[in-house]
């Protein structure tokens, strides 16, 4: 069965504030640049409570890109639609309403109407050649404002009030029109810049100062026409026009499931029917929740290989599409995608926190509902095995892994936009891991010290922790060795505040010890017998999971270049032949650090631990300094 047409809920909003009269000025912002079902039946600006879910809607319309599918949307009668384009001209969609917008450009500028010098033509032959004039200065106008945005700017403004008096003045309700102006890329035509107006250019202050008279006008607001302006991110356009309280915003999301599977349908219906050779494709369903994440350009670039090449797309295939497009959205300096190999069967050690890690979190990450986890935070001392146990945990689980390694922006407002583009790209994916390393520098205080854009950034972060819409799909793993530098705000229940889990040094003596020194000694191949084993955990008490690591790599290097077994004696040699770097008291404080957040008192060294051993703690981070 057919998948029903897509029924765009941006372009309900959109309609029910023009509509209502609530704005006449509106930002439609997100996905812009991608394509839109447009069915020969639309729900249009008139009636978009329509719902078109007929079959016939899978192959009966077509696919365009937003300005060409809002133009379709908002040609109704009564109501003149003007486009402009950067690089183009202003245009009417209707070709007959260029003359009744010539006509009543003419009696605006005048006074008289258009059939007024008809009349007079019959007594007055120059009557007729003024009206020619009229009507040629009207053309000029329009052409001249082509290449020139400032120009077209003011003209459009203009005619927002030449609309105003034809309505005014209309003798018969079909004398008058609204107008709709449709302006793409508005964010290069009003750029947020630096933020401060002055180093902008000449001519982009002047168009913002255009933009600032026309929707603030009373007459602009109070009237019937509407401005509708495309651009990628609000952040992106000039802050004296995006944060107009007059001016409000309308999201274009990336499409989801049930858009996807429609485009599936509609473009194999519309091979066959031109006589194509159509995509091999096993199942729509499948498909159309494989490709979470996709645009619609970039799920047709899939379906034309298919198509082109005669083979069935397969898993990897989108796997990579996926990949791909995202990267070429955040950009390879913000975001990876990571593919751990290892899972929670190779890591060494840390026997009670893998079976908590296997038993409760993993469950609650694979879990949709109530019993969801937003995510956790995993604090410990630099070298503990924070990283290695975490993307374990990720390979475990075998769900898309985004690690976030830089939100920040260098250029201003930049930043704003790579969030907004993130966040588009987490909406639209099924269920993500979101991996933080070193999160502490990542995500910045919200205080009054901080940044306005990192306090920004900060906030708009911890909404995104705990947007109910987001709860059950998107899981933040924020690893630090700093937990005390997150926002308290970050660390709250309903945050990763539920979960902070610390991960420390093997206690000497402890299972776990005796596990990486049996790991190490397994290495080298030396017997891993009681006195060996005991002699190693005295010799390397205090040890991190990444000075064993140190250690056996260094003896494996030792058992390669002497070319012959090593005894224990050469253990002991290298394991007293190297010297600790100065990094213990700090290593001390980020322990410490570690102990006094975790939220979970089984986690920690001894289960049983009372509220004095706590107040011990803080005691001591007192001492240091801390």
């Amino acid at each position: 069965m057919p998948t029903p047409a897509p029924k765009y809920a941006f372009f309900s909003d959109l309609a029910r504030i023009v509509n209502a009269g609530q704005s006449r000025s509106v930002l439609v912002t997100g996905d812009v640049h991608d394509l839109f079902f447009v069915s020969d039946k639309p729900s249009r600006l008139d009636d978009s409570d329509i719902d078109v879910s007929d079959a016939a809607a899978t192959s009966g319309g077509e696919y365009l890109p937003l300005m060409p599918y809002l133009c379709r949307q908002c040609d109704i009668p009564g109501v003149v639609v003007l486009v402009y384009e950067l690089n183009g001209p202003i245009r009417c969609v209707n070709r007959d309403d260029r003359d009744r917008l010539r006509d009543a450009w003419i009696t605006w500028k005048t006074g008289l109407s258009p059939d007024h010098f008809t009349l007079q033509a019959l007594t007055d032959p120059d009557a007729g050649k003024k009206k020619q004039q009229l009507e040629q200065a009207f053309d000029q106008h329009i052409q001249g404002a082509t290449g020139k945005p400032t120009v077209a700017l003011e003209l459009l403004r203009q005619l927002t009030l030449c609309a105003q008096h034809a309505r005014k003045h209309a003798h018969r309700k079909s004398d008058g029109f609204k107008l709709i102006i449709l302006i793409e890329a508005a964010d290069l035509l009003l750029p947020a810049g630096d933020g401060d107006i002055t180093k902008l250019s000449g001519s982009d202050r002047h168009r913002i100062s255009i933009m600032q008279d026309w929707l603030s006008d009373p007459g602009f607001i109070e009237g019937e026409d509407t401005l509708i302006l495309l651009a990628e991110s609000r952040s992106g356009v000039h802050s004296r026009v995006s944060r107009l309280p007059q001016v409000l915003s309308v999201t274009v999301p990336s499409p989801d499931e049930q858009v996807r599977r429609h485009y599936i349908d509609w473009f194999a219906a519309t091979r066959k029917k031109q006589g194509k050779p159509e995509p091999i494709i096993d199942d729509t369903a499948s498909l159309g929740a494989l490709t979470a994440g996709l645009s619609i350009h970039a799920l047709r670039q899939l379906l034309v290989e298919s198509a082109y090449t005669q083979k069935p797309i397969t898993p990897g295939q989108v796997i990579t599409q996926v990949e791909s497009y995202i990267l070429g959205q955040l950009g390879e300096d913000v975001v990876e995608f990571s593919k751990p190999e290892h899972t929670l069967g190779d890591v060494i050690g840390y026997e009670r926190l893998k079976a908590f890690l296997d038993k409760e979190l993993i469950p609650r990450i694979k879990a949709t509902g109530d019993e969801a986890i937003p995510g956790a935070a995993i604090a410990g001392p630099i070298g503990a095995g924070k990283t290695f146990i975490f993307e374990a945990v990720a390979g475990s689980l075998g769900l898309p892994v985004l690690v976030l390694k830089n939100i920040r922006s260098q250029y201003f407002g930049q930043t704003d936009v790579v969030f907004e583009r993130l966040r588009r790209v987490l909406e639209a994916l099924g269920k993500v891991i979101l991996f933080v390393d070193e999160a502490d520098t990542q995500f910045g205080g919200v205080g009054p010290d901080a940044h306005a854009t990192e306090r920004r950034l900060t906030g708009k972060i911890q909404a995104m922790m705990s947007d109910p819409r987001l709860h059950g799909r998107v899981v933040w793993l924020l690893m630090t060795a700093r937990i005390e530098r997150l926002s308290p705000d970050i660390r709250r229940p309903g945050r990763v505040g539920d979960l902070i889990i610390p991960v420390l040094d093997p206690e000497p003596g402890s299972g776990d010890h005796r596990d990486f020194v049996q790991w190490v000694l397994k290495a080298v191949q030396l017997d891993n017998d009681s006195d060996a084993v005991a002699g190693l955990m005295e010799l390397t008490a205090g040890y991190s999971s990444a000075g064993f690591a140190a250690l056996r790599s260094r003896l494996k290097a030792l058992r390669v270049l002497s070319g012959t077994p090593l005894e224990m004696a050469d253990v002991s040699d290298a394991v007293h032949d190297q010297l600790p770097a100065d990094i213990g008291p700090a290593r001390r404080v980020q322990t410490l650090q570690a102990l006094v957040n975790c939220t979970r008192r089984s986690l920690l060294p001894d289960p049983e631990v009372d509220d004095e051993q706590r107040a011990a703690w803080a005691r001591e981070l007192d001492m240091l300094g801390v």
